[in-house]
């Protein structure tokens, strides 16, 4: 391995080291490791610029030079920031359209503040920054592409609807708002300012079937594993394992305000990669 690939790998272990599911990463082989800290970073930089304040065209511009990278890298030419990637390429064989859907969902963020979407374009939001991180990931647990990809779209949404329903403060904080439109028409909600949206008494009524489809999705992507080897589904499964609990503390806690942020709880994380660990 080059020195320029080693300095990559340490930079990219060394971002994944602030992620909750660091330790899910490494207990990975080393190659899929590495690949798995790189896939990270991609989708850490490129949110990073999405969410950073600032003018939306310069954001764009950033998102349009990962775009290019993206091209060199399976060009053959100079793949600047993609230059972690070059290896995991040719061992893995990520998608380049992937990548690009990655960098068109934080694209969403960026054009304009999300605020209460119809569900075809949460949706297509979720695919994008969630599913498609999945489909990279796949690749390199080695789940055989069709189970793959239906495992991605599944556990990709199961994990974006409950970082919404987690995070709809924090989202409102800077200006969006995820809940879908239809679910706010529903409970008589008409605004889609997000500060006034979640002041609703009836928030509840929108998250309750959001909340539904996220364990619903939870369940599908729990039968696809099932009939995978375990060794290819670890990493999955523990980030499934400690995700879903949120969803019930979530529907516990309620949705009226003040709401007190629900976290992962780590004793759930732990005692999944304790169980998977050694596979």
């Amino acid at each position: 391995m080059s020195a320029t690939a080693d300095s990559s790998n340490a930079e990219a272990a060394q971002q994944a080291s602030g992620s909750s599911f660091y330790l899910a990463m490494r207990i990975l082989p080393r190659e899929k490791r590495e690949a798995m800290f790189q896939v990270y970073k991609f989708c850490r930089e490129v949110d990073d610029i999405a969410d950073t304040a600032g003018p939306r065209d310069a954001r764009i511009a950033a998102l349009d030079r990962y775009r290019a990278d993206v091209a060199s890298l399976y060009g053959g030419l100079p793949p600047g920031q993609m230059k972690g990637f070059v290896e995991p390429l040719k061992q893995f064989g990520f998608r380049k359209e992937d990548f690009l859907a990655v960098i068109d969902g934080m694209e969403m963020d960026v054009i304009s503040d999300i605020r209460a979407p119809d569900l075809a374009t949460l949706d297509l939001y979720c695919d994008r920054v969630a599913s498609a991180v999945g489909r990279l990931s796949v690749k390199v647990f080695g789940v055989p592409d069709e189970d793959g990809i239906a495992l991605s779209h599944h556990l990709g949404r199961a994990l974006q609807l409950t970082n919404i329903l987690r995070d709809v403060d924090e989202d409102a904080d800077i200006g969006r708002l995820y809940l879908p439109r239809e679910y706010l028409t529903a409970a008589g909600i008409a605004t889609t300012d997000p500060k006034k949206a979640l002041a609703s008494p009836r928030l509840g009524e929108v998250c309750a079937p959001l909340i539904a489809q996220a364990r619903e999705h939870f369940k599908q992507a729990s039968a696809i594993m099932d009939k995978q080897t375990r060794a290819s589904v670890k990493a999955p499964r523990i980030m499934a394992e400690a995700y879903a609990p949120m969803l019930d503390a979530l529907e516990k806690r309620g949705f009226n305000p003040p709401r007190h942020r629900v976290r992962m709880n780590r004793a759930h994380l732990i005692i999944a990669i304790l169980r998977y660990a050694f596979i």
